[in-house]
């Protein structure tokens, strides 16, 4: 597959997320019309019941936009004892949904047991040698199901710094889902995880950064949903992380799975025909159209 033809969409691109309160959501037929129009492959799965549980069902939908399905994002808290066993029963759920719909890539979020995406944590050791135990029956879990586990390291959730990144690398087999945005919240360079992590990234996670929201997150001064509100992701090639360095790394390497533009937004009411997120998601495709002819 081409570069072009590898280029899919998040759900929470266009304002869906499965957060209490995250905002107005945009009904699936309209998300999924407005995908092809940018020019989108196929789509991340979004949150629990936005789009059909039933395998059928969900093929004649995404046969009607010709869009594939390629993963999806399973967030599980898997440090703490007590509720290790819960949360694993959840991923067994969720890698059974996704694996009946055809999608090849469960993307893991290393949960925090806080709410939002405001308070960092630092794991004990003995907190992660629990997480790491976890995600090794998570792997097997979804390996049992044909799924691959790509580990999303996520602001405010358990993974997030490079530290976090290189122990999990170091210590456990696990794929990764780099996402530019997160990674660049957290100070860190996708670049050089990229490099890091050479053979073993799965997915990818695309979104540029307002440099300016992001130390006001990072400094406690902004909460993570309002920084989103005032547009702390944006388009790709509008802000300061290196998305042509990153992709390019990554294609050298030989790298071959697909790349989600997957850019957060809040939404507070329904956009009209044509305006909305979609302007956003345009200007990131038209940015990897001319990065490929470099490529």
């Amino acid at each position: 597959m081409t570069f072009l033809s590898r280029i899919a969409g998040a759900p929470i691109t266009w304002g869906v997320d499965g957060s209490p309160g995250w905002g107005h959501l945009m009904s699936s037929t309209r998300v999924l019309d407005e995908m092809r129009q940018v020019g989108l492959s196929a789509t991340e799965h979004g949150p629990d019941g936005y789009l059909p549980q039933d395998a059928e069902e969900l093929r004649a939908l995404l046969d009607r936009f010709d869009l594939a399905l390629v993963g999806g994002f399973v967030p599980a808290v898997l440090y703490q004892p007590e509720s290790v066993a819960e949360n694993l029963a959840y991923v067994d759920r969720a890698a059974a949904t996704l694996a009946s719909l055809g999608a090849p890539v469960m993307v893991l979020g290393p949960d925090s047991h806080h709410p939002g995406y405001d308070r960092q944590i630092d794991l004990t050791e003995t907190e992660w040698d629990t997480f790491l135990t976890s995600l090794a029956r998570v792997i097997e879990t979804a390996s049992g199901y044909g799924l691959k586990t790509a580990l999303h390291p996520h602001w405010g959730m358990a993974v997030v710094r490079q530290d976090h990144v290189e122990r999990v690398l170091d210590q456990s087999p696990v794929d990764l889902c780099i996402d530019t945005g997160h990674l660049a919240l957290a100070g860190v360079d996708s670049v050089d995880v990229a490099k890091v992590a050479s053979g073993r990234v799965a997915h990818v996670h695309l979104k540029d950064l307002d440099e300016e929201l992001a130390q006001r997150v990072r400094s406690g001064d902004l909460a993570f949903r309002q920084a989103v509100i005032d547009g702390l992701f944006l388009p790709l090639g509008d802000g300061s992380v290196d998305i042509r360095g990153f992709v390019e790394v990554l294609e050298t390497q030989g790298y071959e799975g697909w790349y989600v533009i997957e850019q957060d937004a809040v939404l507070d009411a329904e956009p009209d025909p044509g305006a909305g997120p979609i302007g956003a998601a345009m200007r990131s495709f038209s940015f990897l159209e001319d990065l490929a002819g470099g490529l």
